[in-house]
């Protein structure tokens, strides 16, 4: 399967599927670190009727030599302005950890244009009103940074080890973790489109009590599920994830 760009001036948007007659659009946003690339293998297990895209961030996949964002406010502001040509049709959003955050912050930041994601799926992150209890780990000596990730179980050891691969990825990786670590909550209404939150039972980073916690954020519907797996269960527990994901857009509730 090949990732392609939605739009020849729209660098931010990949398409992994493109359906003539899909009435959804699914806007998928990566972990730390990662890229649109994460999400190729959703093409043949996501509904026939949503197109798939994924959202290459700046620094990350084929934009590796852009700066990356350290800061959330900037960020939000120009992935809206990339996103806005593509809310011509239903659309809802799923973010993993660092996605999402950015998703949820995205769809609030879409209610100043009066639109709204019909779903947010939100995976392997703790409700944005919830302080990270962790200290901060974006300015560490790259020994104890590097140190810092082998945590999270998501980098291999081979990618760790490799002193020329990891300067290159260095700049990238410390200004995510930056941009999760100097973010602020700011108290606003709850969204109005339902909410579904994903955990990992043994994700040290994002507890089953802080994963439900994302039910004070939505006015509408909310569901929670715990699956086997560390902070990447996203990938060991994919078709688990995907098949509550499906059955939510199979009968999506209008916002």
């Amino acid at each position: 399967m090949i990732i392609s760009s939605s739009s020849a001036r729209n660098c931010w948007i990949k398409a992994i599927t493109v359906r003539p007659n899909a009435r959804l659009r699914l806007f998928c946003l990566h972990y730390a670190g990662g890229n649109a690339f994460v999400f190729r293998s959703w093409a043949n297990q996501v509904l026939d009727g949503v197109d798939v895209y994924a959202i290459e961030l700046p620094g990350h996949g084929t934009r590796l030599a852009e700066p990356p964002y350290d800061r959330m406010e900037r960020l939000i502001q120009d992935l809206k302005a990339a996103l806005m040509p593509h809310s011509n049709q239903p659309f809802a959003f799923f973010g993993h950890s660092m996605g999402s955050l950015i998703s949820y912050e995205l769809a609030q930041a879409l209610r100043e244009e009066n639109l709204c994601p019909l779903h947010l799926f939100v995976s392997g992150h703790r409700a944005p009103h919830i302080p990270d209890a962790e200290p901060p780990i974006h300015a560490l000596p790259t020994a104890d940074f590097l140190n810092a990730l082998r945590r999270y179980n998501g980098t291999p050891e081979a990618i760790l080890q490799n002193t020329e691969l990891m300067e290159l990825l260095l700049p990238t990786l410390r200004a995510d973790f930056a941009l999760l670590e100097a973010y602020q909550y700011q108290p606003r209404l709850p969204l109005d489109c339902p909410i579904t939150a994903f955990g990992g039972a043994k994700d040290w980073k994002a507890s089953a009590e802080e994963i439900n916690a994302w039910r004070s954020h939505t006015q509408s519907n909310f569901s929670c599920y715990q699956f086997p797996g560390d902070h990447f269960f996203i990938h060991s527990a994919q078709s688990s994830l995907l098949r509550v994901l499906n059955a939510a857009l199979q009968y999506p509730v209008k916002v």
